[in-house]
Order: C-alpha cells, then sequence, then structure tokens
C-alpha cells in the first residue's frame, strides 16, 4: 500500500544574490529587487508592487537562508528544488545553494534537489520590446551526449552525495526546466542515448538517477518513457499563455486539475501535481502605460489569488497525489517559494 506521507517541495528561483557574471549584463547595482519594489499597478485593483514581508536579502547569506529553512519547516514545505544554470560548464547563480542553503547552521530540516535550468537568465530586465523574440536565441542552453554526461558528474560529485539530497525510491531526483528544447535539439534517439550514458557514469560511483520532465509537450509525451524519463511534472501550471490578459485563480486552477490525470494516461509515467499561488510577470515588463502587450511578461495576469484558494487548490493536488498518481511516494511541487518578479 503506497505510504500517506506527503513531500512539498517548492522551486527555488537564486536570483537574489550578487552574480558577478550575470551582474556584468547590467547597470552598476542593478538587481532584480528593483523590479519588484518599482513595479506599478496596471489596472484598478491590480495587486503590485508585491513585496516580500521580509524585505530584500542577499541568500548567499548562510544566516539569511536558515530563517528560510525555518519557516519551510514550520509550514510544511519537505523540499527546495533550486533552479541550476548550466551551459556547457558554464554555471550561474550558485551562491543561493552553494553559500546559502549548503552553509546554514540548520541545514537538514529540508531536503534539496536540482532543477536543471537549460535556459540563461535574460540580460534585459526589465524587457521593454513586445515586438522581441520570446526567447532570444542568446540564451539557449545546446548540449550533447558528452556535456550531459559532464554536467550529471559535476552536480553527482557536488550535491548528489549529500545525505539531505532528494531521492525517489534510492534515485537522485534531477528535473529539467525546457524539456521540449532538450528533445528536440537532440533528437529523441540522442537524448536517450545521452541519459543512459549518464545513468552508466553514476552507477559506476554507486548513485542511480530519477529523471522528471518538465511541461513535456504532447509530440514527446508518448516518448519520454523510451527516451529514460521517469516521472513528468510542471513548473508554472496555471494560467493559459495564450488566454486572456486578466485569468481568474480558481478557474485557472480547475482547469489545470482535469489535466492532472490526462499526463499519466498520455506517457504511461507517474504525474506529480505542480500547484502556484498565482501568476503576474509584470515586475519584468517596461511599463507601457495603457496598453497591454499580449506575452510574456505583460500578459497573462491571474487574479483572485488569495490563500483560501491556494490552499483548496494544493488539497485537490494532495489528494490526487496519494490517491491516483503513480509516483512512488505521494509528492506535490509548487512554483515558487520566492520567484518575486
Amino acid at each position: 500500500m503506497k505510504p500517506e506521507t506527503l513531500t512539498v517541495g517548492a522551486y527555488y528561483y537564486p536570483g537574489w544574490h550578487p552574480c558577478k557574471i550575470r551582474d556584468a549584463s547590467f547597470p552598476r547595482g542593478w538587481s532584480e529587487w528593483q523590479l519588484v519594489y518599482n513595479c506599478k499597478p496596471s489596472f484598478a485593483d491590480h495587486e503590485q508592487p508585491r513585496l516580500p514581508l521580509w524585505g530584500q536579502e542577499n541568500e548567499a547569506d548562510p544566516k539569511v537562508f536558515a530563517r528560510k529553512l525555518d519557516a519551510a519547516a514550520e509550514y510544511g514545505v519537505d523540499l527546495f528544488v533550486f533552479a541550476y544554470y548550466w551551459s556547457r560548464g558554464r554555471r550561474l547563480l550558485e551562491g543561493a545553494l552553494n553559500d546559502g542553503f549548503l552553509k546554514s547552521a540548520n541545514r537538514g530540516k529540508t531536503r534539496f534537489a536540482l532543477m536543471w535550468a537549460n535556459r540563461m537568465p535574460r540580460k534585459v530586465m526589465p524587457v521593454k520590446d513586445a515586438a522581441a523574440r520570446l526567447i532570444d536565441p542568446s540564451r539557449l542552453v545546446f548540449t550533447d551526449p558528452a556535456d550531459f554526461v559532464e554536467f550529471i558528474s559535476f552536480v553527482a560529485e557536488r550535491y548528489f552525495i549529500e545525505p539531505d539530497y532528494y531521492r525517489v525510491d534510492g534515485a537522485c531526483y534531477l528535473s529539467i526546466f525546457d524539456t521540449a528544447f532538450f528533445i528536440r535539439q537532440l533528437g529523441p534517439e540522442i537524448a536517450a542515448q545521452a541519459i543512459n550514458t549518464a545513468r552508466m557514469h553514476l552507477a559506476e560511483k554507486g548513485l542511480k538517477l530519477h529523471m522528471a520532465a518538465i511541461d513535456p509537450i504532447p509530440e514527446h509525451q508518448p516518448l519520454l518513457k523510451q527516451i529514460g524519463f521517469n516521472s513528468i511534472t510542471h513548473y508554472v501550471f496555471l494560467p493559459d499563455w495564450k488566454g486572456d490578459y486578466l485569468q481568474d485563480y480558481s478557474q485557472c486552477a480547475g482547469q489545470r486539475q482535469q489535466q492532472w490525470q490526462n499526463y499519466q494516461e498520455t506517457t504511461g509515467l507517474p504525474y506529480v501535481p505542480s500547484v502556484s499561488p498565482g501568476w503576474d510577470a509584470n515586475a519584468r515588463a517596461a511599463d507601457y502605460g495603457t496598453q497591454k502587450p499580449g506575452r510574456y511578461p505583460w500578459s497573462p495576469i491571474v487574479t483572485g489569488c488569495n490563500p483560501a484558494v491556494f490552499g483548496d487548490f494544493l488539497r485537490k493536488a494532495a489528494v490526487f497525489a496519494r490517491s491516483k498518481s503513480t509516483f512512488p511516494h505521494p509528492a506535490v511541487m509548487i512554483s515558487s517559494w520566492n520567484e518575486w518578479s
């Protein structure tokens, strides 16, 4: 019988500490905190700016991160899934994990895992040109089997070996943010080769790998198991990205809840439901006044967000995780702990 203990994971966006490589793309003294604090309302009753109660923090300070771990333990978050930026050996935004989390005096209350953020951070924020390509080619992270094995070897030696790294039936959990791009640029056969080679490499070290696909597109869904993925989930799975400018939270949540089972049926893999407390990326968008470009980061915006509707959505995700998901141990993901902008 499946155990009833529920693992609640939260994605962690490590964008709130100084990073020389990323900061070199912006004016001196810039930080993403400026986006958060300078965001203006775009319509009547628009809840902006939305500011963290703890104010501006340097998450690379272990004392700062210790407070986050205390809060996670108090409110039932069992797992932080850190976005991890790797592009052929180039690494960004590691301070939150390496200096904040791993050096916290109270580490051990919350486990951790990695999500390969195979898309580099933007070099222009706020986004000023609504006509520009949504994903600039310079942000795309290309890989090949050798690079993928190098990446897996690197994170295994530094993170998989840690006693508080999250494992699923003994296998180290790793998700890929843009799974569709990973498969599309390699092709299904080469992607399978990359994952299989990485697994053989880990086996020599006595380690196993659990691969989670994030937001797989329909054409890839029937192929995920043979490629080597073990489960599927989402990052933000709330708004209709091509839908109305303003979308109601409860309606969005109801629509997403109805899709969870379908992902298991079309892929033959366990689905871990992903729940978001809201969605509004306007802090990352230049102010167009009354003009509202119909695309990210200006649109869509989810309205009607509050703890009650989020709690209801989370309870339904917990029910699915315990009674319908085929994931070995009931789990729910929250997107996210701290992506304020």
